[in-house]
């Protein structure tokens, strides 16, 4: 082996090293995962304050992480009319180093369900549907930002309406070029242990592309795992954000941690903040990161969906 080779190999392994050490912040995740979750965002339904309040704070964290804004857009804002109202999704990027044109998303709904009007508690917080995967895209963007490594563009886009019939990732699809989209990582509900415990999530759909096999690759030296869908009967491939732009062929996929079949506090007004493992979720977190670096560097570009 060459001098020259010798050095670039164990430059890479150091640089794997370090990717894996890398310390994400139980801390900052609490302090974001809490702030989307409070009782001031009433819910974060569509169309009302409360939303609008959340979006506010997303927007002001994209900004601290240093994101551009996504195409033509003046703002971190993605505004639209759907049923008569405004909305908007929130998107920042940071453009690729060398493959510019090539897409990797990193996505999660901000939105959930509201208020009731009657009870003690009646606020639907949705700690866990998604503020946990709002965090998620939110401390990623900072993550990436910081190691400025991207090769590819990084979009990193926080839904709304997605409780309600997917109304922000429809309006995203159609105005983004899904043909330059290499992958996405949709993020949702991660704050509670997988049926395997700590250290593991699942990805849907993980047989229509070989998405998730790289994922798993390169998570080798990791004690985390990734697992294919085990809720098949729920077809969550289809219900998530994700959806849109997998039906156009991109290798997009969810991945969570949610047990579908025994989750107590799935669209309940328990889900909060309290009942969230954020330590297991800031592992997950992590894992995120590590398992995309390779399709983010541009060495490795998942197969289309089938």
């Amino acid at each position: 082996m060459k001098k020259g080779s010798v050095l670039l190999f164990f430059f890479l392994g150091f640089l794997v090293h370090a990717q894996e050490n890398t310390k994400f912040d139980r801390q900052e995740i609490a302090r974001i995962e809490t702030e989307l979750a409070s009782d001031k965002m009433e819910g974060r339904a569509i169309f009302t304050n409360g939303i609008d309040s959340a979006s506010v704070f997303i927007e002001r964290e994209f900004k601290k992480c240093g994101l551009s804004y996504f195409n033509d857009l003046k703002t971190f804002r993605q505004e639209f009319v759907t049923k008569g109202n405004a909305a908007n999704n929130i998107i920042g990027i940071l453009p690729g180093k060398s493959k510019p044109e090539e897409y990797v998303i990193f996505s999660a709904h901000y939105d959930h369900l509201g208020i009731v009007e009657k009870g003690e508690d009646k606020i639907y917080n949705g700690a866990n549907d998604d503020a946990s995967g709002t965090t998620a895209v939110i401390v990623l963007a900072k993550y990436f930002k910081e190691l400025n490594q991207n090769e590819r563009t990084i979009v990193f886009v926080a839904f709304t309406g997605e409780e309600v019939g997917g109304y922000g990732s429809k309006f995203f699809s159609k105005n983004i070029d899904y043909k330059k989209v290499v992958a996405m990582f949709n993020i949702e509900m991660i704050g509670t242990e997988s049926k395997w415990g700590k250290n593991s999530a699942y990805i849907t759909g993980f047989e229509k592309s070989d998405f998730g096999t790289i994922l798993q690759k390169n998570l080798q030296k990791s004690i985390f795992t990734f697992n294919p869908d085990p809720y098949p009967k729920e077809q969550l491939f289809y219900r998530s954000d994700n959806a849109r732009l997998a039906a156009l062929g991109v290798p997009a996929h969810t991945i969570s941690t949610s047990k579908m079949d025994s989750e107590p506090n799935y669209h309940k007004l328990t889900d909060e903040v309290s009942t969230l493992d954020l330590d297991n979720m800031t592992e997950i977190i992590k894992s995120i990161a590590i398992s995309s670096q390779s399709i983010i560097n541009g060495e490795d570009t998942p197969t289309r969906v089938k």
